[in-house]
C-alpha cells in the first residue's frame, strides 16, 4: 500500500530558500525527517507559487487582503498561491497539511494582525484557509504530536 502524503510548507521542508527573508526554517524533528525520507511530504510555498520573489517584503493579512509593510496589496499573489496549494493537496490526495505558523499564507492558528508591530492574533493564513475550507486538516509545525496520531489512525 502506498504511503499517505502530507502537504508541507516548503520552508519547513528545507533545501530551497523560499521565506520572505530568505532564511531557513527547516524542521529537524525526527518524525518529520522520517516522513521526508519515506517520500510522504509534498512541499509547497504558496507565496512563491503565487509569483512572489525571494526575498520579498514582509506581508500580513488585514481582513481578506494581504498587504506588504509598504502598503502594497499582494492579495492576488497570495490567492493564486493558496489555489496552487489546494490544487497540489488534491492532486496528491494528502491526508493533512503541516504549515508554517504565523505566516500570512500558512498560519493555522495565529497570524500577525496586519499592523506590522509584531502583534499576533487568532487567525489563519490564506492557504491554510483554502485547505480547511476544502476539508483538509491543517497543523502548525508545533502540532506534530497530533499529526503523528492522525497518521497512525489512517
Amino acid at each position: 500500500m502506498a504511503k499517505r502524503k502530507i502537504l508541507v510548507s516548503e520552508c519547513l521542508y528545507g533545501g530551497r530558500a523560499v521565506r520572505y527573508d530568505g532564511r531557513d526554517a527547516s524542521l529537524s524533528d525526527p518524525r518529520f525527517l522520517r516522513w521526508k525520507e519515506e517520500g510522504r511530504l509534498i512541499p509547497v510555498c504558496p507565496e512563491v507559487s503565487g509569483g512572489l520573489p525571494v526575498p520579498r517584503p514582509a506581508a500580513q493579512r488585514a481582513g481578506e487582503r494581504v498587504l506588504t509593510c509598504a502598503g502594497k496589496d499582494v492579495t492576488k499573489e497570495y490567492t493564486a498561491g493558496a489555489q496552487a496549494a489546494l490544487r497540489l493537496a488534491k492532486e496528491h490526495d494528502v491526508v493533512f497539511a503541516v504549515m508554517k505558523q504565523d505566516s500570512p499564507s500558512c498560519g493555522s492558528k495565529f497570524i500577525y494582525d496586519g499592523t506590522f508591530t509584531g502583534t499576533k492574533t487568532p487567525g489563519q493564513g490564506m492557504a491554510a484557509a483554502y485547505l480547511r475550507d476544502a476539508g483538509f486538516t491543517v497543523f502548525g509545525e508545533e502540532d506534530l504530536d497530533e499529526a503523528e496520531a492522525l497518521l497512525a489512525r489512517l
